[in-house]
């Protein structure tokens, strides 16, 4: 990936996250009082949202194609399944991460991979609770000033199409049952404002965030992605195991991608990738420790 110049960093991060807070500020205070509204508010995070660039768009990544890896870089494997798919890239200093809330890296580049299934017809699914499967997801980082090629496919992997990617500073709500919604308000309390469908559904519906990103708050497509990494990192406790939460506040979104047309990529029925990383790790650049679920429709 070439890379970022100032200037490119810049126009990105002047890329203000105005629009998605001023839209959640606008819905909390709509439908929920002063109070919750405040303190909800507060539980907002930055994520550098992804879409396709268009016409002069600064480039920060890309969706598909071919990887750019150091020499001797192995192609990712899972050992007894095949080669992984390479899903996406982003270079990081051209990314808005002093807007950030994760210790980012200031340059160097994240690539993506993930065995998707074609090897097999999707029949070895990657879940964070079985270790076994954890090999079917991959983070490298390539630290700046690595001399890098651009890799071709192994044999049986159909590279997904090229989307170039920029980047946007967003707001990101957290899901309704987020531990950390749980830790500010009483999940018991099914009458709290918090849970008024009205407000969850204009959420979704009027707020025009990134479905790929990095950082931020996950956007599930089921129930929250923090919680089925928590369960695996513990080694798959009762779903009532009092750690679950205190573990699920430990893991924050490092990215994800979700289903693309133009890309070509489609995770099961609409579906979305998730890394998910313990911040002390990122900051200390041990992706191998970085956690991957998925959920679809």
């Amino acid at each position: 990936m070439t890379p970022s110049t100032d200037a490119t960093t810049d126009a990105i991060t002047g890329a203000t996250a105005d629009a998605t807070a001023d839209a959640l500020h606008a819905l909390a205070h709509e439908h929920l009082p002063a109070d919750v509204a405040g303190r909800w508010l507060g539980l907002l995070r930055p994520s550098a949202g992804l879409r396709a660039a268009a016409g002069g768009d600064p480039v920060v990544g890309r969706l598909g194609g071919l990887p750019e890896l150091p020499e001797g870089e192995e192609w990712p494997v899972w050992e007894g399944h095949g080669p992984l798919t390479f899903i996406a890239s982003v270079d990081c200093a051209a990314l808005p991460g002093a807007a950030l809330d994760i210790p980012l890296p200031a340059d160097g580049t994240l690539a993506f991979f993930y065995f998707d299934g074609q090897l097999d017809d999707g029949r070895a699914l990657v879940r964070p609770d079985d270790p076994a499967t954890w090999a079917g997801a991959r983070v490298l980082y390539v630290p700046a000033g690595v001399s890098v090629a651009e890799r071709a496919a192994p044999e049986g992997i159909r590279p997904y199409r090229e989307v170039p990617l920029t980047a946007r500073v967003e707001s990101t709500a957290p899901y309704d049952w987020h531990p950390v919604v749980y830790r500010e308000f009483d999940p018991m309390d099914d009458d709290h404002p918090l849970w008024d469908e009205d407000f969850r559904e204009d959420v979704y519906e009027r707020v025009d965030d990134s479905k790929h990103r990095i950082g931020g708050h996950a956007s599930p497509v089921q129930d929250e992605v923090e919680t089925e990494v928590a369960h695996g990192a513990l080694g798959s406790p009762p779903w009532d195991d009092p750690r679950l939460q205190e573990e699920a506040l430990r893991w924050v979104l490092l990215a994800q991608f979700d289903s693309d047309d133009d890309a070509g990529m489609m995770w099961g029925d609409l579906g979305t990738l998730y890394w998910l990383i313990r911040p002390e790790d990122l900051a200390a650049r041990r992706f191998d420790r970085a956690m991957f679920t998925w959920q679809c429709s």
